[in-house]
């Protein structure tokens, strides 16, 4: 095969186009080395993402410790609250603390 017969195949044509060319060049230079590039865009998203999980745990949390907050008000339930959080207790009461190990024994 001659030069002149590999030069006439046309994906050397295609690839030889001065547009192909410049296409290609401005693909990998918006893909990889400018400022808003798709690997910048892609952290982005991923930090995003994570932001968003946060967001629905910390609501989450924020509805649960508005339940506890209006489960509170109650007398009861706040010395109920107490007695199990803090073990605190009544004058002439005793408490005893029983912690299970959770460990096995060798």
């Amino acid at each position: 095969m001659t030069f002149k017969q590999f030069k006439n195949k046309t994906i050397v044509k295609f690839i030889t186009n001065r547009y192909v060319i410049i296409m290609s060049i401005f693909i990998v230079w918006m893909v990889f080395f400018d400022e808003n590039s798709w690997l910048n865009h892609r952290e982005f998203d991923k930090e995003i993402n994570k932001l968003k999980s946060e967001e629905d745990y910390l609501n989450s949390e924020i509805k649960h410790d508005k339940e506890l907050i209006n489960k509170l008000e109650n007398k009861e339930e706040l010395e109920k609250f107490a007695r199990e959080e803090y073990h605190m207790k009544k004058e002439n009461e005793e408490i005893y603390l029983i912690e299970y190990d959770t460990l096995k024994k060798p």
